[in-house]
């Protein structure tokens, strides 16, 4: 098995712009990146859920990929997410991550078709993972999206010294329990990077966290990462003050059909507009826009969110 620094820091799954016409725009990409390492975060995690990876063409994957890797500012880290339905595109994806200098790769389980014993899955992420051998590769487990609730223990254990570059996983979600007893698997084997934003402060306390990647970091990122830090310096109180405004956040984007379309549009309303959503996601109207508004400034969120 290879062995990898663990990520220590907030990493962010950013959007992917688009123009009016649903196409591919790498114009704001630049500002974007510095505008998160402005803000504390330490790279990003792209082409996953929130950059609507799945509604990509690989051609486009390829692009943004260079695109972020090209603009990205020293130190800051990319991680290219390069699941697919098809696992030549995903192989093809990861050989052309490595070529350009990413710092890892990730894949989640295939919406289609899916994996229904954890054998299929780790063959899968093995098959992906050899395409970028010298890269450290994150299992990214969300079965919320894609309907895949494999154990993730067992996957770990599988997968151990089978997947000679796997680093850890991204995992989002709500069981702290699973989490946990995968982060003291061989007393820490594997970096278990926290992907639920609005429990990153139970995560800190009770699996010893160091590293996450947020889908809200895009705008909330300087709280998310004053979580941490408030509590890695004993600040209980500030931690919690922190993780308690990033959940009356996810609430309001909830009501709005969550963090890939309306966390995209609060982004316009910090003046880097990213954009429209692709079909099937329903695009936030310019009425439904001004409620989001409203809602978070009644949450002094203007204030507290990300800058530019």
């Amino acid at each position: 098995m290879k062995q990898f620094d663990k990520i220590k820091g907030l990493i962010v799954a950013p959007f992917t712009p688009f123009d009016k016409k649903g196409e591919v725009d790498l114009g704001p990409i630049s500002d974007y990146a510095a505008m998160l390492q402005k803000n504390g975060l330490i790279g990003v995690f792209i082409n996953g859920s929130s950059g609507e990876g799945y509604m990509l063409t690989v051609e486009e994957r390829l692009k943004l990929a260079e695109k972020w890797i090209s603009v990205a500012p020293e130190g800051f880290k990319v991680i290219v997410h390069v699941g697919a339905t098809c696992i030549k595109d995903s192989f093809k994806m990861a050989q052309h991550a490595q070529e350009i200098g990413a710092f890892g790769t990730g894949a989640m389980a295939s919406p289609f078709p899916k994996a229904g014993r954890v054998e299929e899955l780790v063959k899968y992420c093995e098959e992906i993972a050899c395409g970028a051998p010298d890269l450290p590769f994150y299992f990214y487990h969300i079965p919320a999206l894609n309907g895949v609730f494999l154990p993730m223990l067992p996957f770990l254990k599988a997968a151990d010294g089978r997947i000679p570059n796997l680093a850890g996983i991204k995992y989002t979600f709500e069981s702290l329990y699973e989490y946990n007893q995968c982060m003291l698997y061989e007393n820490g084997k594997f970096d278990m990077l926290h992907g639920q934003d609005e429990t990153i402060l139970s995560a800190l306390v009770m699996g010893g966290a160091q590293g996450g990647i947020s889908g809200t970091g895009s705008y909330i990122g300087n709280a998310l990462v004053g979580v941490i830090d408030e509590y890695n310096q004993g600040n209980l109180e500030k931690a919690v003050d922190h993780q308690n405004f990033a959940q009356e956040v996810i609430n309001v984007i909830a009501r709005y059909r969550g963090n890939i379309v309306a966390g995209k549009r609060i982004m316009k309303l910090l003046g880097l507009d990213l954009g429209i959503n692709r079909t099937p996601f329903q695009n936030i109207s310019d009425s439904e826009e001004a409620l989001i508004k409203s809602e978070l400034e009644a949450i002094d969120f203007f204030t507290r969110c990300n800058k530019l």
